[in-house]
């Protein structure tokens, strides 16, 4: 869980500003657009097989 301590003078702005960054930096909103609707595990496989998560540079057939 993503926490922001807010101090004593600090507007509730810049507050939140922080927290929205922290919170994209942890991954938090990715997840959660990720967990929105259900995904197949095939799905799952073939858009990390898009996304080049495993592509091999050079290495070809000579």
């Amino acid at each position: 869980m993503s926490q922001v301590k807010i101090g004593e003078n600090e507007p509730l702005e810049r507050a939140l500003r922080r927290f929205k960054k922290k919170i994209e930096k942890d991954g938090i909103l990715k997840q959660l657009k990720a967990r929105k609707h259900y995904e197949k595990p095939s799905e799952i496989k073939r858009r990390k097989r898009r996304s080049g998560g495993g592509t091999k540079v050079g290495g070809g057939r000579r």
